[in-house]
């Protein structure tokens, strides 16, 4: 059985938007997982701004999908300052066919 193409799907299949999309999830998985570690270190947006020596509004954009400055000092500060590690990864690009397959497993 064909599955039917979803609209996201077929902008997906636009090269410019798709490279519009990752950029912009890339910020949002960031943002999250700024959010998430300073939550896991039981740390206020304040707290974690006075240990790294910024705002707290800093850190509310840190934590934004619409942020994109981030840098890897910027980056190693957070983690430390919450007690984590950075690790950067680099992986293997996704193809359509795998995005498919992931689709179809997760129904």
């Amino acid at each position: 059985m064909k599955k039917v193409k979803t609209y996201m799907d077929k902008l997906m299949e636009d090269k410019e938007f798709r490279k519009r999309f990752d950029e912009e999830y890339q910020n949002l998985c960031i943002g999250e997982q700024v959010a998430r570690a300073r939550h896991q270190a039981h740390l206020t947006q304040s707290a974690l701004a006075k240990r790294i020596h910024t705002t707290k509004s800093a850190i509310s954009r840190y934590e934004s999908a619409d942020y994109s400055g981030y840098s890897l000092p910027l980056l190693n500060r957070i983690a430390n300052a919450c007690g984590t590690d950075l690790r950067i990864i680099f992986s293997a690009k996704q193809t359509k066919d795998d995005l498919r397959i992931a689709r179809q497993n997760s129904l």
